[in-house]
């Protein structure tokens, strides 16, 4: 493999960064939460996906609250994920009450978030792009993400599939068998099923690359020396021990759980964005950062699946 040393080492420098603002917020600490002007500014996400304030709720308020049966867990997920919006979960809750596989009907979800829609608000999130084509044969996207839920939840029965899966990568290629789901998403989805008790697989089996990751692997490496994108985000998860140490870095990790593949993986994306301020001369097809950092002083209590054993060890 051929670096781009700089940026290489920034990728390391950014994890340790980026998580030390996330561990002084934790302990209260008063702003700044960093020196580097960079992170000041703009909007990044955590080095650990599971501690960002969208899988936080997903876990503590979706998978682990309510009906504990897989068929249950498994369609919340599906529900909340498919729109990634908090807002859109609380309001089918204040509308509907409990959100429940055993109640669920697509027309009837459907009218709630239609009148959501009309009233000009957002039912969606603009983390990513869902495939958005008339798989199912409705005009409007979430109608069709609605039919594919009882598609996956009630006429195949998911879960039960789920639970028979061998690795993650099998929960990886069942996903992706049904429209409107992608690689990404089929991986996205993957992970967040993996945080409950339906699945328990190592987060280090499998890895998919984002479009944002494979950006941030050209703008780190001139050169992978054949390995494709999976391989190299799996080489960075196994050496990030011996590159903090090369570099003379701290990195606080989460209670004592390393980066994962898929916290190495979103960790090239958010280099990627960095990097636009900071080396932009080396290009790629996204020139500017999007969102401006702007503080939300709502507290987290902050949660992760049980099955980690790192609840508590925070501090």
């Amino acid at each position: 493999m051929i670096v781009r040393q700089e940026i290489f080492d920034t990728y390391w420098k950014f994890a340790v960064k980026r998580q030390e603002i996330f561990i002084n917020r934790l302990r209260g600490v008063a702003e700044p939460w960093t020196d580097d002007p960079i992170l000041l500014k703009y909007k990044f996400c955590n080095v650990y996906r599971a501690s960002d304030r969208v899988s936080q709720f997903l876990i503590k308020n979706v998978i682990y609250k309510g009906n504990q049966e897989n068929a249950d867990v498994v369609f919340r997920i599906l529900l909340f994920k498919l729109f990634n919006k908090i807002e859109t979960w609380e309001y089918l809750q204040q509308v509907l009450g409990e959100v429940s596989l055993i109640t669920f009907d697509v027309n009837k979800y459907a009218a709630v978030l239609q009148k959501k829609l009309d009233a000009g608000a957002k039912i969606y999130s603009n983390a990513y792009i869902l495939c958005a084509n008339k798989a199912f044969g409705y005009d409007r996207k979430h109608m069709n993400h609605l039919a594919l839920i009882h598609k996956m939840c009630v006429e195949d029965n998911i879960a039960k599939r789920l639970v028979e899966t061998k690795s993650l990568e099998e929960v990886f290629d069942l996903l992706k068998t049904y429209p409107l789901i992608g690689d990404f998403m089929a991986y996205q989805l993957a992970i967040d099923l993996n945080y409950s008790t339906v699945i328990n697989f190592s987060e280090n089996d499998f890895t998919v690359a984002g479009p944002g990751a494979q950006r941030g692997i050209r703008k780190c490496f001139i050169d992978t020396g054949g390995m494709n994108d999976a391989a190299v985000i799996q080489w960075m998860q196994e050496h990030q021990h011996e590159e903090f140490k090369r570099l003379g870095l701290k990195f606080q990790s989460l209670g004592g759980r390393e980066l994962q593949l898929i916290d190495c993986q979103n960790l090239f994306c958010e280099v990627d964005k960095y990097c636009r301020v900071q080396f932009p001369e080396v290009t790629s097809s996204r020139t500017r950062i999007k969102n401006t950092f702007s503080p939300n002083n709502s507290t987290i209590d902050y949660f992760y699946p049980p099955k980690w054993g790192i609840n508590g060890k925070l501090d």
